[in-house]
């Protein structure tokens, strides 16, 4: 049968389909017109953990390169709320396994199955 192209979502977000927070971490909004795109608002329907391998070096390599802050909040509307603000993290910290096992779970663990992401503006 034919099957037909679905809506897009009411609330102008766009729909999703199994992302990590680690691409919700490099998204930024393109609409035309709008001047502040990051971070997307992430509205979650379904979400899902699925543990991976840890890998203290990658994570220790991805933080220069992630929005922290942007990942602590996305995290926490996730539910994950484990993660300690961004003025709490000294070099000490980066080093920590504890928290880089934090860091890989809210990073590669938490899949978004089905939700949208809501451009900031």
């Amino acid at each position: 049968g034919e099957r037909s192209r679905p809506e897009p979502p009411p609330s102008g977000g766009s729909g999703v389909l199994s992302m990590r927070l680690l691409t919700h971490n490099m998204l930024v909004c393109n609409i035309k017109g709008v001047t502040n795109g990051y971070p997307f608002r992430i509205e979650v329907d379904e979400l899902e953990v699925q543990e991976s391998e840890f890998n203290a070096e990658f994570i220790q390599n991805m933080l220069p390169k992630l929005e922290y802050d942007v990942l602590r909040v996305a995290a926490e509307s996730l539910g994950y709320g484990e993660l300690p603000p961004s003025d709490q993290i000294d070099e000490a910290t980066k080093q920590d396994e504890d928290f880089l096992r934090k860091v890989h779970h809210a990073l590669m663990d938490m899949h978004v199955l089905e939700g949208r992401l809501v451009c900031p503006e």
